[in-house]
């Protein structure tokens, strides 16, 4: 019997017995969808920020505009070491789809709320379903690839978070603008 975490065959591709690397097409597109999933995190943390005048004009609560952007950060927060640990035991790619969800479930309370209350309730899922995202996006990328790979990656994932503290803000106005602050949280499920 072996120590190995359940799931956790399933969790990354093998590495190939050339030297430890793995496929470079299974690495580029397991990268690649990686880094998708981080840019959805991170565009959840920054989209809201050109919203909020609009949404507090809309629903009122001017008192909880700073729990809107608060509880997503906070649920982040709690919810990475958990994300981690539970993709430890079950496997990271579970945990990722999970995690998926949760951030889309959350967007969905968000988008429908119709008072303040409820919308800060959505951010607290979203964030809890978007810190998992971005632990176990990072463990994958360190079960995929060997020590002397893995700067580069990493790299390449900081300038997505990078790059979605700009995009994420420009989305959020051009919605807000276009079809109205819900969109914001809507434009992820598809």
């Amino acid at each position: 019997m072996t120590n190995e975490p359940k799931g956790a065959a399933t969790a990354s591709p093998a590495p190939a017995a050339d030297g430890g690397l793995p496929d470079p097409k299974l690495a580029r597109v397991t990268l690649i969808t990686v880094a998708l999933t981080l840019f959805l995190a991170s565009t959840g943390q920054s989209i809201v920020s050109t919203a909020l005048p609009e949404i507090v004009s809309d629903l009122g609560g001017l008192s909880y505009i700073t729990w809107v952007v608060t509880a997503y950060l906070l649920a982040s927060t709690i919810g990475a070491p958990i994300a981690g640990k539970l993709g430890d035991m079950y496997g990271r790619k579970i945990v990722l789809q999970f995690g998926i969800g949760i951030f889309l479930l959350g967007g969905w309370i968000a988008g429908a709320a119709w008072n303040m209350p409820i919308l800060v309730a959505g951010r607290a899922v979203q964030g809890f379903g978007g810190g998992a995202l971005v632990v176990v996006s990072m463990a994958v990328v360190a079960d995929l690839l060997p020590p002397r790979e893995r700067a580069k990656a990493q790299g390449m994932l900081s300038g997505v978070f990078g790059v979605s503290t700009v995009l994420g803000p420009l989305a959020g106005g051009f919605l807000v603008q276009s079809e109205g602050w819900h969109w914001i949280f809507f434009a992820y499920i598809p």
